[in-house]
């Protein structure tokens, strides 16, 4: 079966705790804007992110705070600081690099950088329609000038809105823009 569904280009971003989040800053995390998954939004607070003589300036916090530590990059950015971060799931941390963050209040080194895995959020409602459940894996279908295939894990939570979750180096690869269609492919 194909539905279409809308895409989301998520850049780098960090998810702090706030253990963590305390000892780079010295005021609480605020809210810039609400994302689209309810509950979640991206913050007025960033990081740098360093590897050696290398970093990435202005990486945007996402919150609320979170239980563990989470860097999500793209391999354009591991590149760029030479690094070689694991594919995984939001939370899956295992085999995570570490990396400094510098926030208002100094430097820190922390584990979980990683390269996020392809993801399609939905609430349980949508994947009792879809007949899917947590972490099944669907392909995307794009259309265009570069069109082409990519498999997408789903992502079930109370709070999801239905969208596809790609970092940029996937959105350029298929000339993806945000809020783009694509098709959902489910082969149950």
């Amino acid at each position: 079966m194909e539905y279409i569904i809308k895409a989301r280009i998520s850049n780098r971003h960090v998810h702090l705790t706030k253990d963590v989040y305390d000892q780079l800053f010295s005021h609480p995390l605020t809210k810039r804007n609400d994302l689209n998954q309810k509950g979640e939004y991206a913050s007025n607070e960033t990081v740098t992110i360093k590897n050696w003589e290398k970093e990435i300036q202005n990486v945007r916090i996402l919150g609320p705070h979170r239980s563990y530590n989470q860097i999500e990059i793209s391999k354009r950015d591991a590149r760029l600081l030479g690094l070689n971060p694991p594919v995984r799931k939001s939370g899956d941390l295992a085999d995570s690099l570490n990396i400094t963050l510098k926030g208002e209040k100094g430097s820190l080194e922390v584990k979980g950088v990683i390269i996020a895995e392809r993801h399609v959020h939905m609430n349980k409602e949508d994947a009792e329609k879809f007949n899917v459940k947590d972490n099944d894996k669907v392909q995307i279908k794009v259309d265009g000038e570069k069109s082409g295939i990519m498999d997408a894990y789903v992502k079930v939570s109370d709070n999801a809105t239905l969208e596809l979750h790609i970092d940029t180096d996937d959105a350029n690869a298929f000339l993806l823009e945000d809020y783009d269609n694509v098709v959902m492919i489910i082969n149950n």
